[in-house]
């Protein structure tokens, strides 16, 4: 059986605690916020150029640990950082099936009646409809964020049997296996990240769906019918030029992973080759589409 501490701190505090009760013993170390689903709930969203620390401005922290005492090491890691131990909560974790566990919260997700998203365990809703078989992986992209069912649904809309298709920032895959499923001819998906790289792989052979998947270094110097980016709002300011010069003239993009307050910066970062506009949201999210226009720069 584990055991567990947990106890709230200030969010400039946070690092330093996690640092110290890891180095302390501890398996690992839960960071959430206190707050969440109140009023007082503080939404933090890690954009890669954001200094600020990626902590609520009061955290909970949770330690887990095997063989030592919770307390003990709480108060051993107060002393390291010359701070009084805060309050504190110490409990048991029991045993269990942390597979079953893990299935347990993923279901099939509806994108449309005839459109699901199954993990390996589940059976479809619809065996007729198109299913995307995954499961949870180290990847971005299990079909459960809202970006990812925007983007979803929207390739629905476009894709033809003859387009072409770019996933940009594929995670795991799921864009490319739909936009496959969905009948384009070609499809490339591409990711900063060897291992989503990978994922994909393996995620478009379980769905028996011919798509190639390649780092972003490796990206062949072609112009796709469709481009779909779901990433999030700085790193596709930054895309811009590089997005444009992938999509075909006439062709179509879709931007995901923008907050709401965003658009109007990631819009204006395209106007130079698209007209851009919100085509949906969900939630705080929306997913913003355009066209190539015939007259843009290169």
């Amino acid at each position: 059986m584990f055991r567990a501490v947990r106890f709230d701190v200030d969010g400039g505090d946070a690092d330093r605690w996690s640092d110290a009760l890891l180095e302390a013993g501890a398996l690992s170390v839960d960071a959430a916020d206190p707050r969440a689903g109140t009023d007082a709930e503080a939404a933090r969203f890690a954009e890669p150029d954001d200094a600020d620390p990626q902590w609520w401005p009061l955290t909970r922290l949770t330690a887990l640990c095997a063989d030592a005492d919770p307390v003990a090491l709480l108060r051993g890691s107060a002393d390291a950082l010359g701070i009084a131990v805060p309050a504190f909560e110490a409990f048991a974790v029991p045993d269990q099936d942390w597979v079953l566990a893990t299935q347990a919260q993923f279901r099939p997700i509806r994108i449309a009646d005839d459109f699901w998203v199954v993990p390996t365990w589940c059976r479809p809703p619809r065996a007729d409809a198109l299913n995307i078989v995954l499961d949870p992986g180290l990847a971005f992209g299990t079909g459960a964020h809202p970006t990812t069912q925007l983007c979803l649904r929207w390739l629905r809309g476009i894709v033809g049997a003859r387009a072409s298709v770019l996933d940009y920032g594929c995670g795991s895959g799921i864009l490319a296996i739909a936009a496959a499923k969905l009948g384009a001819r070609r499809i490339v998906g591409t990711d900063i990240d060897a291992q989503a790289v990978r994922a994909s792989i393996d995620n478009a052979r379980a769905n028996r769906v011919d798509a190639a998947f390649v780092g972003t270094d490796e990206l062949p110097h072609e112009r796709f019918d469709v481009v779909v980016a779901n990433i999030l709002a700085n790193p596709l300011r930054l895309l811009a030029p590089a997005l444009a010069a992938r999509t075909a003239q006439g062709g179509a993009i879709a931007l995901s992973g923008i907050l709401d307050a965003q658009a109007h910066d990631v819009i204006d970062a395209y106007a130079s080759w698209f007209d851009m506009r919100t085509q949906a949201r969900s939630d705080d999210w929306v997913l913003l589409a355009g066209v190539r226009r015939a007259d843009a720069m290169p």
